[in-house]
């Protein structure tokens, strides 16, 4: 298996990449399937099951799927477009995908929230289906959602078929990080740099670092749009987004020269809120590895670039490179899916991740590398992902600011050291895998147990 750095940072929209860019691309998907199809279709259907039922109102899955049967892409998503799309929908009871024709599709009737059955590969389970005019289904697939953004059929994920790219010779094949640190000792090579020759078997340097520079163009871009942004969140939860007074507070206090104490950690944090509100209110984020923690890594390396003295610009690419084989391990040996396996998955892998990049372009070996993804990781395990009425919010903005703090410590610990420690990131990552497995259903993802059920009563 060969994941790429463009497989771990996909440009996408939020609020989540396992419930709504993941269902638009199953959509897109069986689209594709039904344009090769002998049969005609008439109408279309979609059930959601699991977590994508739990917690696909909040998560804006129902709009994703509708919009996703009418063609649309999360690459391409524009937001006005969208409202146009969804209004005509809604009003005519069809969509109209490009190369099938006007087909019958009312949300109220044909979109399913299925709360009683649960599939069987995975929590993120959804089941699209073609009917003829009678209203007999003549064409049906099983797509699951596993996570950043990935969408496997049933079949494909019987088979173990789990990435477009598997089976890519590549120079580097390392599966886990006994197998990287062993490859970047035999090789003299950095992680980051493993990682470059192994991309460089699928694109050209150009196509490589046009399309890095691009990741970090949507990421900072998302930073930006997030600090100079007021207002309430969408959802019903009337959460006030926050890193814009924040943001202006900090700069007053800078141009006043003043240095409250922990000042830093609050510029970690404004930074991480910032993309996670663009998240939570549907804006474009780039999965990091999901988009429930997109903020960290933005964070962290914006941080790196705006606070830390002799950062370079020119090595965010490395920074990345890094990062996605961080990303890459954990999500071969266990899951990035909060749905799978609870947020430590998620912000867990994201800080993991973080820490990795940073501890890199701060001149850290491979083994201070997977010392620093060791030690974020290791302090998220247990984390639950129980957000509150479902919504990419409460905790989860905050909870970003938070991953991205723990990174950057996990960082300036592994630099500290030589690099050697107790225990190593695979064993960690098989922790986070096991407790995953071992946690309730509750705390994954559903909105059925933990701070989702303990709100306040006003």
């Amino acid at each position: 298996m060969y994941l790429s750095v463009f497989d771990i940072f996909k440009i996408g929209i939020g609020p989540s990449s396992s419930h709504t860019m993941g269902p638009m691309v199953a959509a897109a998907r069986f689209l594709d399937l039904l344009r090769a199809s002998p049969f005609h279709a008439h109408g279309l259907r979609a059930s959601l099951h699991g977590s994508l039922a739990f917690t696909g109102v909040g998560h804006a899955t129902d709009r994703a799927v509708i919009l996703g049967l009418d063609g649309v892409i999360p690459q391409t998503y524009d937001a006005e477009a969208a409202e146009t799309a969804l209004a005509r929908i809604r009003r005519e009871g069809r969509v109209a995908p490009e190369g099938l024709g006007p087909l019958v599709f009312d949300p109220a009737r044909d979109l399913v929230f299925d709360y009683d059955r649960a599939l069987p590969g995975h929590a993120n389970g959804m089941i699209l289906s073609a009917t003829d005019a009678q209203g007999d289904v003549i064409l049906a697939e099983t797509y699951y959602s596993i996570g950043g953004g990935f969408v496997r059929s049933a079949a494909e994920l019987d088979s173990g078929d789990a990435d477009d790219e598997a089976g890519a010779p590549v120079p580097y094949p390392f599966h886990n990080a006994a197998e990287m640190l062993d490859m970047a000792a035999r090789s003299g090579r950095s992680i980051a740099q493993m990682k470059r020759a192994n991309e460089l078997t699928l694109r050209s340097p150009r196509v490589l670092d046009d399309g890095l520079a691009a990741i970090w163009a949507a990421m900072t871009g998302c930073i930006d749009r997030g600090l100079a942004t007021g207002g309430t969140l969408p959802g019903g939860l009337n959460i006030r987004r926050r890193a814009h007074a924040i943001h202006q507070t900090l700069l007053a206090e800078r141009g006043l020269n003043l240095t409250p104490p922990h000042t830093i950690n609050d510029w970690m944090s404004v930074y991480a809120m910032a993309v996670n509100e663009e998240n939570a209110a549907g804006g474009q984020v780039v999965t990091a590895p999901t988009n429930g923690a997109a903020g960290v890594v933005p964070a962290t390396i914006r941080y790196w670039l705006d606070h830390v003295p002799g950062a370079q610009p020119s090595k965010v690419g490395d920074f990345l490179l890094t990062a996605a084989a961080i990303g890459g391990i954990i999500k071969r040996n266990a899951s990035i899916s909060g749905a799978e396996c609870g947020c430590q998955a998620e912000v867990g892998s994201a800080a993991a991740m973080a820490a990795a990049g940073l501890a890199a372009v701060m001149g850290g070996s491979p083994a201070h590398v997977e010392n620093a993804a060791e030690i974020a990781l290791e302090h998220h395990l247990g984390m639950t992902c129980d957000p509150v009425k479902g919504l990419v919010q409460v905790p989860c903005i905050e909870r970003n600011g938070l991953g991205a703090i723990k990174a950057v410590s996990a960082a300036s610990l592994a630099l500290r050291g030589t690099g050697e420690h107790f225990m190593p990131l695979d064993n960690c990552i098989e922790a986070m895998r096991q407790t995953g497995r071992d946690m309730s259903d509750k705390y994954k993802e559903t909105a059925l147990g933990g701070l989702a059920v303990n709100v306040p009563n006003c």
